[in-house]
């Protein structure tokens, strides 16, 4: 098959199907109907002599062919959209361009508000999307293909290919209403013990190492509550006698609005980096290059 005879744009129409298995939303996003849509995919069909895609309960499901197909042809669309964004400028008081970042919660309201803050006087036309964009593979393909800008966190498993820097460092603490029973007392390891603990599930980040450490210091520990959602602490620490384990920035937004009160934790957690993360696609890119270093600006310690 000579790269002559095909229509590259087919490539371009596989790489969104592959991102949204689905064809009405790929059609969407590369402004197609959906008829124009379905009959690329017959004609990429056609050119590979495959299915590709196979509906599922679940959406457009590839086939093995597809999967075999899918990361070299992202990588060679990556590097035909990275070489053609040299050739612009970037100038932020009059662009509309939008970012997209992948971030947890504590993310969105600790950075957000600052950097928003600096977009409406910098650049006022430049949106931002937050999305978790999941972890492992899920977050490695949306940041190859573009689909997310940044990543926000602690992402170890994201090395090959990418760039990372790193933002501050989290620690961890106690946090519990300042009319809690333990409030204005040491707050040692017994008091630790004593209380009943919220905890925090969350998928991706590492808060179950520390549940490890801490299960194994503190065997006494009573966790009552379980929730996957850092910002849900505010509103179930106000209300009840719960303690809860979390990340300094993290208690400084909340400390003020709910009533509460941190202290140092009584188990020595090792902290966190906060990186800010970008695949190499990026790397040069003139507008990604501006976000990153306003985000270094603000946020570095």
């Amino acid at each position: 098959m000579k790269l002559r005879s095909i229509d590259l744009n087919l490539l371009v129409a596989f790489h969104r199907l592959y991102i949204d298995r689905n064809v009405s939303r790929a059609a969407d996003n590369l402004g197609l109907s959906q008829p124009a849509m379905s009959n690329t995919l017959k004609r990429l069909r056609q050119l590979t002599g495959d299915e590709l895609f196979v509906r599922t309960s679940a959406g457009m499901a590839p086939t093995l062919c597809a999967e075999e197909l899918a990361a070299p042809l992202a990588q060679a669309l990556a590097t035909i959209q990275e070489t053609l964004s040299h050739l612009t400028s970037f100038n932020p008081a009059k662009s509309t361009r939008k970012f997209v970042i992948s971030a947890f919660d504590i993310g969105e309201s600790y950075l957000m508000p600052r950097l928003m803050d600096r977009l409406a006087k910098e650049a006022p036309g430049v949106t931002l999307q937050t999305t978790r964009a999941g972890v492992g593979d899920s977050l490695k393909l949306a940041l190859e293909s573009g689909e997310v800008d940044f990543a926000l966190g602690h992402l170890p498993h994201l090395q090959a290919g990418f760039y990372q820097r790193r933002l501050f460092l989290q620690h961890y603490v106690c946090a519990f209403r300042r009319g809690h029973p333990m409030a204005g007392s040491t707050f040692g390891i017994n008091e630790f013990q004593e209380a009943d603990h919220l905890t925090i599930v969350t998928e991706g980040s590492d808060y179950e190492l520390l549940d490890k450490i801490m299960a194994g210091q503190a065997t006494q520990r009573k966790i009552r509550l379980r929730v996957s959602h850092f910002l849900s602490t505010g509103y179930l620490l106000r209300d009840t006698n719960l303690v809860a384990t979390i990340p300094n920035k993290l208690a400084e937004i909340l400390c003020e609005p709910f009533g509460l009160v941190y202290v140092p934790h009584p188990i020595m957690l090792p902290p966190t980096d906060i990186n800010l993360l970008w695949h190499a696609r990026s790397h040069r890119d003139p507008a990604c290059q501006w976000l990153r270093n306003l985000l270094f600006e603000l946020f570095t310690e």
